[in-house]
């Protein structure tokens, strides 16, 4: 299997916890959860993505900026999403 998309899906799932944990209430968790997914992040290589990807890489660390519990959670389930679409079709 290729490791792209096992990085991409394990990065939607971490952002799906995140989702989870803002929604819940669990800011400790979901914190957790987003340091994972930036983790996961950097074994993405790159150079093999679509421009697309590369672009919603970058733009999902901005999450942490969001001052709102609610758009944050919203904002993670949505690139938890398209990043699981992406690695679908990888």
């Amino acid at each position: 299997m290729d490791k792209n998309k096992i990085a991409l899906s394990s990065l939607a799932l971490d952002l799906r916890r995140v989702a989870l944990g803002y929604h819940r209430g669990s800011e400790k968790m979901a914190d957790r959860f987003y340091e994972e997914a930036l983790m996961r992040k950097e074994e993405i290589v790159l150079d093999s993505l679509k421009p697309y990807l590369q672009v919603l890489l970058k733009k999902f660390e901005s999450l942490s900026l969001e001052e709102n519990h609610i758009k944050r959670a919203e904002s993670a389930l949505m690139y938890s999403t398209l990043f699981q679409n992406a690695a679908l079709n990888l």
